[in-house]
């Protein structure tokens, strides 16, 4: 008997010191994956679905119209209301990433389409939503922009930390303004040369919380941003364009997909508004 058990001890023990060792190799093993960005992937599909691929940023605002389309292709395509038939991929961009610095000192636009880019060129999305004021002057070789959705409000909103501030106008000499835009620094200062720019980035959740901290004093904002995530009452005063020209193409969403992918572009055409 004592040998026998002896015999099992030792058998035991190989057979833990064999799972240990599997255990720890697997645990150092390269993960599986087709997302080379790092991709967070919503209502993934199941089965043998071919799911339409959104690709986005991770911001709200990008989320808000990321769902946007979402809901605009479901609407014109039954077929996309099935279970799992739109996947949305959401990625971090190196503007999301690096906020310290003003666009400019980073390189301009491209830092918010770059990594979603790459993903839609490798295949690891279908379509890319943007905000077209983002969006390089150049599409890289073998991608399209055939639609846009119904343009909203191009106006700047005013967003003051004091309520008697209704305008650019009534902030006292000195004051601070959080905008890393050079178009809105230029036309602040055309007012009032005394008023500071600091730079001023993040999604529009991180600026107003940054502005109700007293970091600023005022901070402007595209309205349209805030209309689509319902945070318009949080604006002081929408801006004409003779108070403040917006940016080129601000308010507009555009969507993007392989120029070779007929699937894909059936799908976003039918979307594109005209006007």
């Amino acid at each position: 008997f004592f040998f026998f058990s002896l015999v099992n001890k030792a058998l035991t023990m190989k057979l833990y010191i064999a799972i240990t060792l599997l255990s720890a190799a697997s645990a150092f093993a390269p993960t599986q994956t087709n997302n080379r960005h790092a991709s967070t992937v919503l209502f993934m599909a199941e089965g043998d679905v071919q799911p339409l691929r959104i690709g986005t940023r991770g911001s709200p605002l990008a989320m808000a119209q990321a769902f946007e389309t979402r809901r605009r292709l479901q609407e014109k395509f039954p077929e996309l209301c099935e279970d799992g038939a739109i996947e949305i991929c959401v990625m971090k961009t190196q503007g999301d990433m690096i906020l310290d610095k003003s666009l400019m000192e980073l390189g301009g636009k491209g830092l918010f389409t770059k990594e979603l880019d790459t993903a839609l060129l490798g295949n690891e999305v279908d379509i890319c939503v943007h905000s077209m004021k983002d969006v390089p002057t150049w599409l890289p070789d073998g991608t399209i922009l055939p639609c846009n959705l119904p343009r909203e409000d191009t106006n700047d909103a005013f967003i003051a930390g004091n309520p008697n501030w209704k305008r650019i106008e009534d902030l006292p000499d000195g004051s601070v303004i959080g905008t890393a835009s050079l178009r809105r620094q230029a036309q602040i200062l055309a007012k009032n040369p005394t008023l500071k720019c600091v730079n001023f980035r993040g999604n529009v959740q991180t600026r107003l919380r940054k502005l109700d901290d007293g970091v600023v004093d005022a901070t402007l904002l595209a309205i349209a941003g805030l209309k689509r995530m319902d945070m318009d009452k949080c604006a002081t005063a929408v801006l004409d364009w003779e108070e403040m020209l917006p940016a080129v193409a601000q308010g507009a969403i555009g969507i993007q997909c392989r120029s070779d992918d007929e699937r894909s572009l059936k799908y976003i055409q039918a979307l594109n508004h005209e006007e």
